[in-house]
């Protein structure tokens, strides 16, 4: 007998995606786990299925009228749990907070809370008892982080210290906090002192499930795995010994070659970068390479809830050391170069939020890469960058019956994109908007009206289609429709996205301000097929058409919060923005980025090189321009460990160098200009100085 959704027609305290994904059934969410960043599984599905039977349309609708009618769930969904944030209607004591959760959420394991959010891993069957505690406000999804994408530029010679040279005895009593990918090589000479010893005070795995996990900061974590620094110089003490790398010795769960983390560590504060004298504590997000761990992606989260464990793990790290060594300051600059892509794009996200709420103390600093989906247009016959950008529209709708259509792409080949693709629409709480959805080759789907949503509807090319046009975000008080093209997913069969274009027309049912931004949150391309597979499945980016692409505003989500510093990518040899950069201002209309750094084809170290001897390589992306500019922040920091976030960034904006034939102005892709690190730390010192006229 069907049973029937858990949540009702009514529940608005539920994210769409994450009521369209708990409405679902068990067995397609133990598929959609091994593409979800913020779902996971506690016991085995078959992932997709590995016969050598072609999946189609026809058996799959076959299998469809039974498995996957409109919000019913087939089999239990206590084995599926998924990453959330929970809002709380007031602000309360953490440990009530949490006691609130578990008390309506026997399966709720609650990791963190701060202000009014917390963050938890819930089984999908227990939401509904959430949603009915009328202490919660709101609950979310963490989101997706995206895979880093630089561009190697290949290997080089080691950088001379001048070419990040700024003032050599800085930094001393700071703590450079890395937040990153694919591994730290924390025995490579730009991590090591005079005396060989590393420099990382500890690296904390979020991907290792061999222990110990982080238990002497603050309240401690239940995942991952922490190496001390005690335990990274025994083992580099011991490597010749064995005849291994020392990081083979104490390994993380990724040691990737041309490591993302480890080239960002070394522009931050490695011996040859920008803040070489601190101290450097490292913490490892566990995103998959698209070529291996295809079986564990489904295991384990890593969204958006992980990068706000991390931020709290760096801060209570530093805070361990000022006790154990009896230090007064401690300050930290912490470096993230991971995006985000959803939500409204005006820091009203549970992960701004977070963020803002730790910029509140003194001696932190967040920089952040502002993203690599900058470029529009081809750059050269054979480019296809522009397919990574392409992410943004927006528009007006003049007066009321009105309409605007969106063409949306979704790339297929001969391939099975098993994305699972998203638009988000947003627009003033004045207005209301209709919408419809047109796939290829078909007619529209019905108008789907303020209030109103269609969930997990299989139309007649397979796809599986989901509309939410919602009213008053609990958040931000705006209006917004939430649109999901799925694959749809089952052990036996999958069908991909149908490629083609897609239209999204906008019907003015009343309008007052008319004003609205489109945002597409898709999957970085990569191959996901299982081991064994005769068949190949892809995730492909999806993007917006040239006529519908708005070429600014794509700035990532997290590269909004407020206090953090959004930096754009300077391509410093031509003296320019580098083309894949990231665009602002905020839906808002803030200005974001607020700098420019270097972040065209710098060198820095080289991570896991174990067949050569080549230990250095140059990258490019805002991934290289971030962390210069939190060691910058790092270095005003040891001059002032006072100082706020929002006082770093206003330093920044006072002292940029515009670019040639710009001005003084904010524009959207240099920000205000170009950090100047001389100029910055000459005006630390009068943050606080106030002189007598008399």
């Amino acid at each position: 007998m069907k049973q029937k959704p858990i949540f009702g027609t009514h529940t608005r305290k539920v994210q769409p995606r994450l009521r369209m994904v708990a409405n679902g059934s068990s067995k397609v969410n133990g598929v959609r786990s091994q593409t979800a960043s913020n779902l996971k599984i506690t016991n085995k599905h078959d992932l997709i299925k590995k016969g050598p039977v072609e999946p189609t349309i026809e058996s799959s609708l076959r299998a469809a009228s039974v498995k996957l009618k409109r919000g019913s769930i087939s089999t239990p969904v206590q084995d599926v749990e998924s990453s959330i944030f929970v809002h709380f209607t007031h602000t309360k004591d953490g440990a009530k907070q949490e006691a609130d959760i578990c008390h309506r959420s026997a399966g709720a394991v609650v990791s963190r809370s701060r202000e009014n959010m917390s963050t938890a891993s819930v089984p999908l069957s227990e939401l509904e008892d959430l949603v009915n505690d009328n202490c919660i406000a709101y609950i979310e999804q963490g989101e997706s982080l995206k895979s880093p994408v630089t561009l190697n530029n290949g290997d080089t010679a080691a950088p001379t210290i001048s070419e990040r040279q700024i003032r050599t005895t800085g930094g001393h009593n700071v703590l450079i906090g890395v937040i990153d990918a694919e591994g730290f090589d924390f025995a490579h000479e730009d991590f090591l002192d005079d005396n060989g010893k590393t420099r990382f005070v500890s690296i904390w795995d979020q991907g290792s499930e061999s222990g110990p996990h982080p238990a002497d900061v603050g309240k401690s974590f239940d995942y991952g795995r922490e190496i001390s620094q005690k335990n990274m110089n025994t083992a580099i003490d011991k490597s010749a010994a064995f005849g291994l790398p020392a990081v083979k010795l104490e390994p993380q769960s990724q040691m990737v070659l041309d490591s993302h983390a480890t080239h960002v560590a070394s522009i931050a504060a490695g011996n040859r970068g920008v803040c070489r004298n601190a101290r450097i504590v490292g913490v490892l997000i566990d995103i998959p390479k698209n070529s291996d761990k295809k079986e564990e992606r489904r295991k384990s989260f890593y969204d958006s809830t992980r990068i706000v464990h991390a931020i709290d793990y760096i801060i209570e790290t530093a805070e361990k050391i000022k006790r154990e060594e009896g230090l007064d300051e401690l300050p930290v600059s912490i470096n993230i170069s991971l995006g985000t892509n959803s939500n409204a794009h005006d820091g009203s996200s549970a992960l701004c939020r977070w963020v803002d709420a730790v910029l509140t103390e003194p001696g932190i600093s967040i920089s952040v890469a502002a993203g690599n989906a900058g470029q529009s247009l081809l750059d050269a016959p054979d480019d296809s960058g522009f397919i990574m950008g392409q992410i943004h529209s927006s528009g007006k709708l003049d007066a009321q019956g009105l309409n605007v259509d969106l063409e949306w792409q979704v790339v297929g080949n001969t391939y099975t994109d098993v994305s699972e693709n998203e638009m988000e629409i947003w627009y003033s709480p004045a207005d209301r908007f209709s919408v419809s959805v047109k796939p290829p080759g078909e007619d529209w789907l019905e108008i789907v009206d303020p209030g109103r949503f269609i969930e997990n509807k299989m139309i007649a090319n397979g796809s599986m289609v989901s509309i939410y046009n919602e009213l008053y975000h609990p958040i931000n008080g705006a209006n917004y429709i939430s649109i999901y093209l799925t694959p749809f997913l089952s052990e036996t069969d999958v069908i991909g996205v149908k490629p083609g274009t897609w239209k999204v027309r906008l019907h003015g049912t009343q309008v007052r301000d008319g004003y609205f931004h489109a945002w597409i949150e898709r999957d970085d391309p990569g191959d996901v097929t299982p081991d064994g597979s005769p068949y190949s499945y892809w995730r492909f980016p999806s993007f917006f058409s040239e006529t519908s692409n708005v070429d600014n505003s794509s700035v990532s989500s997290l590269a909004c919060a407020n206090n953090v510093i959004s930096v754009a990518n300077l391509d410093a040899e031509n003296n320019l923005i580098n083309i894949s950069s990231s665009q602002g201002p905020t839906r808002d209309n803030r200005n974001k980025p607020e700098i420019a750094a270097p972040g065209t084809n710098i060198v820095a170290a080289k991570g896991f090189n174990f067949d050569s001897d080549e230990l250095w390589t140059s990258m490019t992306g805002t991934s290289m321009a971030s962390p210069y500019v939190a060691g910058v922040a790092g270095l005003m920091l040891h001059y002032n460990p006072h100082l706020t976030s929002a006082q770093i960034r206003g330093i920044l904006q006072r002292t940029a160098k515009p670019l040639p034939g710009a001005t003084y102005e904010w524009n959207d892709q240099a920000g205000y200009g170009v950090i100047d690190p001389e100029a910055c730390l000459d005006e630390v010192n009068d943050v606080y100085t106030r002189r007598d006229l008399e």
